[in-house]
């Protein structure tokens, strides 16, 4: 049986993208396969696609996503790499952090066309944002493969080279931003605020400013138009400042970008 896509691997972030996919193409023809088989029995019955196993995904779809962890990249491509190295007609997709298209590449033992993707989290609600690059995908391949991901979130397309860095960026960010709303949420706890009721006008409020910054971009104005001089926003400011919260928050990517080029090593 053909398959559009088949996923080897569908843990969180696997899993994420096989229900995302599952919104935009048949579910038919979308192949999984896991260690866990509890995992594919549920999107089994969740999103309809087809469990099989990782040699049958790798002989038979078009694009084939590897959605396993960076440190068993290696011995799970081994499994299946005669396969591939057969194939002419498929489109090798990888998500893992750390591994560039040449080391997949040299896993297979041979050239195929390779789509690198970073996706975060938040592709699990539609709103994730994916960085991906390319080596050697034609036109059509791409547009195939932006059209069965279209539920995910947005994409963008930047070089190899700079897709490690944005994904500190992209792919930690979510849980920089969750760490702001626990402090929120203590804060307001702090002045007497449910904790229930806190958490809700937290979420909103992070929800609503996300738009606006989408709306009107430049964070600094968006900041001033907030902030009535002698105002109470200011005085939050002033203590975000005084606490360095620029520098804190800036530190947290490139923390997270060093980490990712120590697992380069």
């Amino acid at each position: 049986m053909k398959y559009t896509l088949g996923f080897i691997g569908c843990g969180n972030m696997g899993g994420a993208l096989v229900a995302a996919c599952a919104k935009s193409v048949d579910g038919k023809s979308i192949a999984v396969c896991d260690f866990d088989q509890s995992k594919v029995e549920k999107f089994e019955k969740e999103c309809g696609v087809v469990g099989t196993t990782a040699q049958d995904i790798a002989q038979n779809a078009q694009f084939i996503v590897l959605a396993v962890k960076p440190q068993v990249m290696q011995s799970a491509i081994a499994n299946f790499a005669d396969v591939l190295r057969e194939r002419k007609d498929c489109t090798v997709i990888t998500m893992a952090a750390g591994l560039s298209i040449d080391a997949i590449r040299s896993y297979i033992g041979a050239d195929l066309p390779v789509i690198r993707i970073m996706p975060n989290t938040p592709a699990m609600v539609g709103e994730g944002m994916i960085l991906y690059s390319l080596a050697d995908v034609d036109e059509s391949a791409e547009t195939a493969f932006l059209s069965a991901f279209a539920k995910a979130g947005k994409f963008d397309k930047i070089p190899e080279s700079l897709i490690d860095a944005g994904s500190a960026l992209s792919g930690c960010g979510p849980a920089f931003v969750y760490a702001f709303a626990h402090a929120l949420v203590k804060g307001a706890v702090e002045c007497g605020v449910p904790e229930e009721k806190a958490f809700s006008y937290a979420t909103q409020t992070m929800i609503g400013a996300a738009k606006m910054l989408e709306t009107y971009g430049d964070p600094q104005t968006l900041i001033k138009n907030v902030c009535s001089p002698g105002g109470t926003t200011i005085e939050g400011i002033k203590a975000l400042e005084s606490a360095e919260f620029d520098k804190i928050t800036s530190s947290a990517v490139t923390a997270a970008y060093k980490r990712t080029l120590e697992l380069k090593k």
